[in-house]
């Protein structure tokens, strides 16, 4: 079953409604008294028979905030941010600083491989002058004195060789210990987004979670229009404006969405607690940032434009055929020059 259209909203949980019962909207609202909201956010989860976990009630607590008025939404999300804390943004963190002291590593050894090649040149350049003493002068002295530089000269290189091996040794250790954490990371630093192997893992731990609670959540794929990338035909361009969509997919983003590099220039989102309809509103609200987002190469102004794929994630299916699933959407897509995206449906 498939389908295409185009809007957004980022969440299903626009329909519940918490109970009058428990919260006083009035009261609530206006000076976005967190007590209040967070009873309303736990109402939310208790009505739609999801277990209180800090996990669901942060998807909750975020998605519950978009009806609010705008002082509400900006007091609470002010609150928020004083006590920010991600591991997985630490982790990130972490990763980079591993990374650049690598690339340090490698500025030494560069170095330290252009200080051996200058003394090699100097080598040579001692042997051309010796050769030019002794055609102009056949003192004694002369020759003790250039045979004593040369000697000097060749300690010196002797020594610095060896320091040069015994640091390519070291850059060579260090290497394998990169790749080892590459082998573990969760953060592509080209986009400045998570990468595959995050994804992959948090679309497990997505349908395990759906095999238990059974609430829907979708993936959508998303790429820089083959249409306009051909049409460009520069591959510097292409990657500014590819750059360009990993960016603005983090400024759409909610905190509890995953914004990952799935490969080649193409992304993935993963909207836990969002259904088909919702996922098709996300898509449109996206495509609409997207296109108001010009990108200009020499004097070209260029309206940028993406396609993408959605579908559903369900427990009865592979986290392959999953991913499969919403490549093909990006497929159909194109099929259809006035559509920007399409939806296809894993059926249960």
């Amino acid at each position: 079953m498939s389908g295409a259209l185009r809007s957004r909203t980022r969440r299903n949980v626009k329909d519940v409604k918490p109970s009058s019962e428990v919260v006083d909207k009035k009261t609530a609202e206006p000076e976005g008294d967190l007590e209040v909201y967070a009873k309303e956010v736990l109402s939310a989860l208790m009505k739609d028979g999801l277990p209180p976990t800090p996990n669901n009630f942060s998807l909750y607590f975020d998605r519950l905030l978009e009806d609010k008025s705008q002082n509400t939404s900006k007091h609470i999300v002010s609150i928020l941010e004083l006590e920010e804390s991600n591991e997985d943004e630490n982790s990130i963190l972490l990763e980079q600083s591993l990374k650049q002291g690598f690339s340090s590593v490698k500025n030494i050894l560069g170095v330290t491989a252009n200080l051996y090649k200058n003394m090699a040149l100097m080598t040579k350049i001692l042997d051309k002058r010796k050769e030019e003493l002794q055609a102009s002068s056949d003192t004694q002295e002369t020759r003790t004195v250039a045979a004593s530089l040369e000697a000097d000269i060749s300690k010196l290189n002797t020594i610095l060789k060896k320091q040069s091996s015994s640091m390519k040794t070291m850059y060579d250790d260090t290497a394998k210990i990169v790749k080892n954490v590459e082998n573990e990371t969760i953060f592509d630093n080209q986009y400045g987004v998570y990468n595959k192997r995050y994804l992959m893992t948090k679309l497990e731990q997505e349908t395990e979670l759906i095999h238990k609670f059974k609430h829907k959540s979708s993936l959508i794929m998303i790429e820089l229009s083959r249409v306009l990338r051909d049409s460009v035909n520069n591959d510097k361009a292409n990657m500014l404006m590819t750059k360009t969509i990993a960016r603005l997919l983090l400024k759409t983003s909610r905190r509890s969405d995953t914004v990952a590099h799935y490969g080649n220039g193409t992304f993935a989102m993963l909207l836990k607690h969002t259904d088909i309809d919702s996922a098709k509103k996300a898509s449109e609200r996206l495509c609409e940032l997207v296109s108001n987002s010009n990108f200009f190469l020499a004097d070209r102004e260029i309206q940028l434009k993406i396609s993408i794929g959605i579908t559903d994630i369900t427990e009865n299916h592979s986290i392959e055929e999953i991913v499969v699933s919403s490549m093909d959407g990006i497929e159909k897509a194109y099929e259809n020059p006035d559509l920007d995206f399409a939806v296809l449906l894993r059926s249960n």
